[in-house]
């Protein structure tokens, strides 16, 4: 069985943490897609954000309080479920999760750690369900 594909969405606020966290999955020998690896320069952003989410299997939505009411997060939150793809929300510990969209309170989420701890506990999150 080849590994999932993941793709990552995130706040350009919280940009230097995803790209730790994307890079740690990418050592850890995870098929990644994330923007700054992924979309190549004069690349629209709107084609290249819709092609990894088709291709991806798994769609991490990293939640901060700058992106839980942003137009981005409910484009992919809402592509991700209409693809029917394995959602992963990764959250602040001192985040009210009754302040997530409602798909996403659903949803067994994790809690945001450190890159290297938060991909350890996604791999195995990963693991049991396949």
């Amino acid at each position: 069985m080849t590994a999932p594909k993941i793709f990552i969405s995130y706040s350009h606020s919280d940009k230097d943490w995803a790209e730790k966290f994307a890079e740690t999955m990418v050592k850890s020998g995870m098929n990644v897609w994330f923007d700054q690896f992924n979309v190549k320069a004069g690349e629209p952003l709107s084609d290249a954000i819709e092609k990894g989410l088709r291709e991806s299997d798994v769609v991490v939505l990293l939640i901060s309080p700058d992106n839980i009411n942003r137009p981005n997060l409910f484009f992919e939150l809402g592509a991700a479920l209409g693809m029917n793809k394995t959602i992963v929300p990764v959250v602040p510990e001192n985040l009210d999760t009754h302040s997530l969209p409602l798909p996403l309170q659903r949803i067994k989420f994790i809690v945001r750690a450190s890159p290297e701890e938060t991909v350890k506990e996604l791999a195995s999150e990963l693991a049991k369900a396949a």
